[in-house]
């Protein structure tokens, strides 16, 4: 490889379009003239003169000046004799003189806290071992299952290496999170705090280091390594991204060269005032080839399957975080940063034309129109896009007294309303469980049984819901304590009755959701979820079905796609495994409903898959009669206990138009029965209630 600048290479930065610019900018061992060194280059556009400095010159600027390239703010050098493993600076003498010293903002690899020099590496000698996995990745995501594991690697274990603060090698890391998620179900992990940042308490979310993987769990070919292990293990890895914003660390981006470099010059472009850091100039190209070349460097380097791009909304609106006066309008006089627009559009164009199953997913908090619809039909261009509207809506239902839920029943049916404006994933973060606002199992109301009882419950319904699914470390086994990033999370509570319930629960649910196709297939079609009942607040019972693809685009006319955005008629997925549609019940109070009637379509009997007790392991169907319920001609009795949930599968048939038995009954009418007037037999070891809905 060929590390030195070509005019090429100079035009296309200049441009914002050298996609393969971490080839050349940073610190590349090569062979010149003979001679084994390592190539160094970095952009400086306002420096008067810059230096290496490193170990091997004493970190005396005067020693090893760097050579401009005219014109394009780039200097080079090439050391002779220099080697991996070299700690290095850039001395840079700005426009009043004075020398500053910068890590490489292209650096592979970082010193350890609290140091912050850049480390020369080689990463063209991996080995990698996840061809199948990379073969296998090219799907169409929309119609695959997504469990999402989201993981702070410097929190969810403290085993590791004791001269690195029990930070987990990423060997290590790599070897538990692939058992861990293949027990669970998971069909990813996400990462948090990868990228090297200075603070542990920023999360990561401060970066930098953009092309280097933090230095606390060790080096970039160990976190290869973790990578390759979790390939190996089937287990895709999403790593959280932060474009948005970074912080004024003195060796970091900021002020590189002594004045504005990769953040704006006017505060009011380039400073989060909230965040206290520095925003990229968007409209700059070095700037934006610097984070794109960066994002296709994950991919194509390290085998990340998706980033995750965190705080999409500071960067879409110019006025975000701010008072009135204290932004400037675009050229229009509106509040879009259309550069940062521009931004997503080109990165997200590039990633999509890679058709090989790398996604990006954009963490955007408002509703911004279109994010997931492709730069060509005028959208961002994301795969997916986190749902944070479904998830405040959930979390607040979720922490009402059951007395009081009926009257915010809406809140858990609201989602469904706009599920198809974007492709979203549901998530519940590391964001909902820090700051006071308590641990997932403490936002339940009750008792601890009745915790936990609620919990399930919860999980239960999002697991059923349209979109894919996302769950931070810790809260697929109820910790209590809020998450922290200065110790790991609370393992020994499975060896807790209620966790150790709770964590098998997820563990079933988790796997069924896997194996069931009609629990993902057709996330993102409306035909793939239905309502059976969406107004029971007086019980507050939701219900609902999930259909496969294949219910709804065979028997259409030949060439047609039912499925808008799919690449195929039929999905990989609908070619195995499972064809049954799937009824979901989900009892949100303690009151036990003896036998809740639910609308079905016609279909000769469902079985019973799960329960609030886990997976149903013995054959148990529940036959279906007819009889009007939730405006279906057909239905079924079920004993739904407090907090009780049922998940039934069922094949649906042509339906039958023919006279119906009376209708269910209402609530009142209920009442005027009574539990004795029931109409009960017994038909294959079931009850059977045919002719009312007890309360």
């Amino acid at each position: 490889m060929d590390v030195f600048f070509s005019e090429l290479d100079r035009y296309l930065f200049g441009m914002g379009r050298h996609y393969e610019l971490y080839e050349k900018m940073g610190a590349h061992p090569c062979e010149v003239e003979g001679k084994q060194g390592v190539h160094f280059a970095v952009w400086a556009p306002h420096a008067k003169a810059v230096s290496l400095v490193s170990d091997r010159n004493g970190w005396n600027p005067e020693r090893d000046p760097m050579h401009p390239l005219e014109g394009s703010g780039i200097y080079e050098l090439f050391v002779p004799d220099m080697g991996v493993g070299e700690l290095y600076k850039y001395a840079i003498l700005t426009r009043s003189n004075e020398w500053i010293y910068k890590a490489d903002p292209y650096g592979f690899s970082s010193e350890y806290r609290p140091g912050t020099a850049s480390i020369t590496e080689d990463l063209s000698a991996f080995s990698w071992k996840d061809k199948k996995w990379m073969k296998e990745r090219k799907r169409n995501w929309d119609e695959s299952p997504m469990a999402i594991y989201e993981v702070h690697l410097g929190s969810w274990k403290r085993e590791g290496n004791p001269e690195r603060d029990g930070f987990i090698t990423y060997q290590q890391a790599g070897r538990d999170l692939a058992e861990y998620c293949n027990y669970m179900g998971y069909t990813h992990v996400e990462l948090m705090g990868i990228l090297e940042h200075p603070f542990d308490g920023s999360w990561g979310y401060q970066v930098t280091g953009y092309y280097a993987p933090t230095s606390r769990h060790g080096s970039p070919k160990a976190f290869m390594e973790m990578i390759d292990i979790l390939h190996q293990a089937g287990i895709g890895v999403i790593l959280d991204w932060v474009p948005a914003h970074f912080p004024k660390d003195s060796h970091g981006l900021s002020e590189f060269d002594g004045e504005a470099c990769y953040e704006h010059p006017d505060p009011r472009l380039g400073e989060h005032p909230d965040w206290g850091t520095k925003i990229f100039n968007y409209g700059k190209t070095e700037v934006q080839n610097f984070l794109i070349a960066n994002a296709l460097y994950w991919y194509d380097l390290y085998h990340i399957d998706g980033l995750r791009v965190d705080a999409v909304a500071s960067m879409l609106y110019l006025d975000y975080g701010r008072k009135d006066g204290e932004w400037v309008p675009n050229q229009y006089g509106g509040n879009g940063n259309l550069e940062a627009i521009e931004f997503f559009k080109h990165l997200n164009s590039i990633i999509r034309k890679r058709k090989d199953g790398t996604i990006i997913i954009a963490e955007e908090s408002t509703a911004w129109p279109d994010i997931t619809k492709s730069p060509e039909e005028g959208g961002l261009g994301f795969h997916f896009k986190w749902n944070m509207g479904w998830m405040h809506d959930f979390l607040s239902y979720m922490e009402e007294d059951p007395i009081y839920r009926a009257y915010h029943h809406n809140k858990m049916t609201f989602g469904m309303s706009y599920a198809y404006s974007e492709k979203f994933i549901l998530v519940l973060s590391h964001d909902e469980v820090v700051h006071l606002k308590r641990s997932m199992i403490e936002k339940m109301p009750g008792t601890e049984e009745e915790k936990f009882r609620n919990l399930k419950a919860g999980y239960f319904f999002m697991m059923g819901h349209a979109g894919k699914k996302l769950l931070f470390m810790g809260q697929d086994f109820g910790q209590f304590r809020e998450w922290s990033e200065d110790r790991q999370i609370d393992w020994y509570l499975l060896e807790e009755k209620n966790n150790r319930a709770l964590h098998n629960f997820m563990r079933d649910l988790f796997h069924l959701y896997r194996d069931y196709p009609a629990f993902y297939e057709a996330d993102y079609a409306y035909e793939g979820f239905s309502w059976v009942n969406a107004d029971d607040n007086t019980r507050s019972i939701y219900s609902f079905i999930r259909n496969r693809k294949e219910h709804f685009t065979i028997g259409k006319a030949a060439g047609k796609k039912a499925l808008k955005g799919s690449s195929n008629a039929v999905s990989e997925s609908e070619k195995k495994g499972h064809k049954e549609s799937l009824l979901f019940v989900v009892n949100m109070t303690p009151v036990e409903r003896a036998d809740y009637w639910v609308g079905i379509p016609k279909t000769k009997k469902a079985k019973l898959l799960f329960t609030e007790e886990g997976k149903v392991t013995e054959e148990k169907y529940f036959p279906v009669v007819k009889g009007e319920c939730d405006g279906r001609n057909y239905h079924l009795a079920y004993p739904l206990k407090g907090y009780g949930i049922a998940l039934f599968s069922f094949v649906e048939e042509e339906e039958d138009r023919e006279a119906n038995a009376k209708p269910c009954p209402e609530e009142d009418s209920i009442e005027k029965k009574g539990r004795n007037e029931r109409k009960e037999k017994t038909r294959a070891g079931e009850l059977v209630a045919k002719d009312s809905r007890t309360a």
